[in-house]
């Protein structure tokens, strides 16, 4: 499949680009996992925040596959209601209960030869969870209400927003369930983790809107790239998305404003509380993905990205960091932060 240049990423033009437009090193990394996963036919987990793209990155693994000319199905396990879900997914025979009238293919035979794309999986009944399981297994579904199984040749791609690690302890999802999908992870880091993608994303979207709207002439303006840079982003991707084009619809003249973003909650001139979030998740995303930081490094990184964000004032970091602005000088000589 030809591929098309954005951002300093290899993405596929017949999709959204919206996750898949990298420049920070988190992300990268994240790319050179896709690219190698996506060729081979193992089971992928993602597993990333609401708004993270994990669809995306679902449908980029099945277009670089040797699958891509098959279909991709993308089920929502969240909303199956439970006593449909296997009928859903396996489908049913005429007489199976009441209402079925006729007989019913599964969405896993209608992605035969392709992908299934089981979103929200952790959301699955555990009662359910044994029979999918013996479909990854056996690699055939038994419809309900019939006798004779049926072969299927999909391959899976499963996201959750949930850890199932602590899923399985509390004893809300099986353990080999867990293991079958978690062949070929992809941890995917929520946007205030990976800052350096946000303005590339921005630009992005500006670029995509504009030409939606022709207002081409449209550019981000100086406050508004800070608010973007600033903000926590609790809705990831998607709320980006939805900032910018609300400011491509709004915007008075050539130059987005801060107020054009819907965004205006957001202090210009004071570091907002959702900064000491921003720290925390990057410490925790780290942590989580690493864990080879001594006590050292992740003090290092929360002075130095406290830092950054109330752009080297030092009064602001100290009222980000808790400490006097004494203390402060003396972390920043120790840890030399210039």
């Amino acid at each position: 499949m030809r591929l098309a240049r954005r951002g300093g990423a290899d993405i596929p033009p017949s999709i959204r680009a919206s996750a898949l437009v990298f420049r920070d090193p988190v992300s990268l990394e994240l790319q050179r996992r896709l690219l190698q996963f996506s060729v081979s036919d193992a089971s992928v987990l993602i597993v990333g925040e609401t708004g993270t793209g994990k669809e995306l990155i679902a449908r980029y693994v099945h277009d670089n596959s040797p699958r891509a000319g098959g279909p991709f199905i993308a089920v929502n396990c969240a909303a199956l209601p439970e006593t449909l879900v296997e009928a859903e997914l396996f489908g049913y025979e005429k007489g199976a209960f009441t209402g079925a009238t006729e007989n019913r293919t599964g969405w896993f035979e209608a992605a035969n030869g392709g992908t299934i794309f089981l979103d929200e999986i952790g959301d699955l009944p555990l009662a359910f969870q044994v029979k999918l399981l013996r479909v990854l297994q056996e690699r055939e579904v038994t419809p309900v209400g019939g006798r004779k199984t049926r072969p299927v040749d999909v391959r899976i791609v499963a996201a959750t927003n949930v850890n199932l690690e602590n899923a399985v302890r509390a004893g809300h999802f099986r353990e080999d369930l867990f293991f079958r999908l978690n062949v070929a992870r992809l941890d995917v880091a929520p946007l205030r983790a990976r800052r350096d993608d946000i303005l590339t994303l921005s630009e992005h979207f500006l670029h995509v809107y504009s030409e939606k709207t022709g207002r081409q002439d449209l550019s981000l303006g100086k406050e508004a790239i800070k608010v973007l840079l600033h903000y926590s982003w609790p809705g990831n991707i998607r709320e980006l998305e939805n900032a910018i084009h609300h400011a491509v619809l709004v915007a008075a003249d050539h130059v987005i404003r801060p107020d054009d973003l819907n965004l205006s909650h957001v202090a210009l001139d004071k570091t907002s509380g959702s900064d000491a979030d921003t720290i925390r998740h990057i410490i925790h995303d780290l942590i989580r993905r690493e864990g080879k930081f001594s006590l050292d490094d992740l003090v290092h990184m929360a002075i130095e990205e406290a830092y950054e964000i109330a752009e080297h004032n030092q009064i602001k970091t100290a009222k980000l960091l808790g400490l006097s602005r004494s203390q402060l000088r003396t972390l920043l000589k120790n840890h030399r932060i210039d």
